[in-house]
């Protein structure tokens, strides 16, 4: 049986719909607004127990949206996500080389200066300042108290992000840089070097005497705070970064480890030389073997400036590159050995599976987050073990695929 309808009565309710699926996203728009705002607001008691103000506090949150560029920036750092034979290629550069050469020339008094007084060779410092914002022309555009912000309040690095926010308040409340001047990478790291806002806090330095630490348009300060921060996190003045070797045919992979650290002399006996033909600066310099992209590629032994540089970045790549910059910056050639050309390389998502399948079988500590540090590279080579392979510690999408077998 069909009911009859009244034509009012459908156009209404056909009025009525259509109002309400236009109105649906206005209503997820506020409701997102609102949890926004509630978690600025989260941020105050924290803000206000490190001697922040109102006004300061409101200032810099006025108009606060999050970021999407910076959510999705945060799943991509080239120095954990692209290869590493790409990532050094891109970042040690003919022209950041010649670049940098000419940043020696042109700041040769202040780098002199630094060198005497911080220990820190120059080379080193230029090339973090390099690798960084390649010499302050990218330094990163970004407001750090938005960036920092939607980290915070969207979870996607919010232990990190907080005590950063608070930090960036104090700087701004101290009056070194101004809120539009403060700007930076997506993760809050700001000016020429890079600093985070806690290390800035920290290490940043007032070079040129003017009364403020200012990293963004003050080069003297800049390099001076890299400086500053190296001896402190146990830069050894006159000591190299590390070097490329060659290994002796049928050297054992096993010794193959950061976390095993002996005199170079001690290499020395293990068959191990420079690819340059050169002798080692000293022989009692303390020294790790490092392979980074496995057996197939280059390796290095890495001395203690080299972890000095990981206190930068945590990311052996990074440290890599700012050392190898350093080398050709001071007339050094290319490196010898040639990055494998197929890597077997895991994206993020893959990363972060192997380190959570590597937990699951006791062989690491910590969070899966893809980062692959010394802990990663160590649980690699414990499980390869296991199988009897080559003990390389590369995370390979081999390793991988073996573990996702095992269940």
């Amino acid at each position: 049986m069909r009911i009859a309808q009244n034509p009012k009565s459908l156009i209404l309710g056909a009025t009525s719909a259509s109002l309400l699926v236009l109105a649906l996203p206005a209503v997820a728009a506020a409701a997102d607004d609102n949890k926004t705002q509630a978690c600025v607001e989260s941020l105050w008691p924290a803000a206000k127990g490190a001697g922040v103000t109102r006004a300061t506090f409101d200032h810099a949150f006025q108009g606060f949206t999050n970021d999407p560029e910076v959510v999705e920036a945060a799943n991509f750092q080239p120095e954990y996500v692209k290869p590493i034979g790409e990532y050094m290629d891109r970042v040690v550069s003919d022209k950041r080389i010649e670049a940098g050469k000419q940043k020696l020339v042109d700041y040769q008094a202040l780098l002199g200066s630094l060198e005497t007084r911080y220990g820190v060779d120059r080379h080193v410092i230029v090339a973090i300042w390099g690798v960084e914002s390649n010499y302050g022309t990218q330094p990163g555009d970004k407001n750090v108290i938005r960036s920092l912000g939607t980290l915070y309040c969207t979870g996607t690095k919010a232990k990190f992000a907080k005590p950063q926010i608070v930090m960036a308040l104090k700087i701004l409340q101290h009056g070194d840089v101004t809120l539009e001047a403060m700007n930076g990478s997506w993760a809050g790291a700001m000016g020429h070097t890079q600093f985070i806002p806690t290390t800035y806090a920290s290490f940043a330095v007032d070079q040129d005497g003017d009364g403020k630490r200012d990293i963004w348009g003050n080069i003297p300060d800049a390099l001076a705070s890299t400086a500053s921060y190296l001896k402190v996190h146990g830069w050894r003045a006159g000591e190299a970064w590390g070097y490329e070797v060659a290994l002796p045919k049928g050297f054992d992979p096993k010794r193959v480890s950061e976390s095993t650290v002996k005199p170079v002399a001690e290499w020395q006996k293990l068959g191990i030389v420079r690819v340059n033909g050169e002798a080692f600066a000293r022989a009692s310099d303390k020294a790790s073997l490092f392979a980074p992209a496995g057996a197939a590629g280059p390796s290095f032994l890495v001395l203690t400036n080299f972890r000095a540089i990981l206190h930068y970045n945590t990311a052996t790549s990074y440290a890599l590159a700012v050392g190898h910059l350093s080398d050709r910056l001071r007339g050094g050639g290319p490196l010898v050995h040639p990055w494998p050309t197929d890597e077997n390389h895991l994206a993020l998502d893959q990363r972060i599976e192997l380190q959570q399948l590597l937990l699951a079988r006791g062989l690491l500590t910590g969070d899966a987050d893809g980062v692959i540090g010394p802990a990663t590279l160590e649980a690699v080579k414990a499980y390869q073990r296991t199988k009897g392979m080559p003990v390389d510690g590369f995370p390979s999408l081999t390793i991988l695929k073996l573990l996702r077998r095992e269940g």
